[in-house]
């Protein structure tokens, strides 16, 4: 057996870890669900994260090929940007 084969148990903790970063709302911190449960609900939350973002960055370019570039807003998300 190698020495990087992952056990169950190390299997079990990274899951669990996984499970407490997502929100409440998909599944209860704590509750008793199966892996796959888990693992789905992460791929669900990662894909939401990443259309999320989608959103953002198209209201960002939105915002910053109308806005006058010299105002305050503009050099704030420019400066968060960077």
């Amino acid at each position: 057996m190698s020495s990087s084969r992952i056990t169950d148990d190390q299997i079990t903790d990274l899951i669990s870890k996984l499970q407490t970063l997502l929100p409440e709302s998909h599944i209860q911190s704590g509750s008793r669900v199966s892996s796959a449960r888990v693992l789905q609900e992460i791929c669900n939350y990662i894909r939401s994260l990443q259309r999320e973002v989608g959103d953002l960055s198209e209201r960002i370019s939105e915002f910053l090929s109308t806005a006058d570039m010299s105002s305050a807003e503009a050099a704030i998300i420019r400066n968060l940007l960077m």
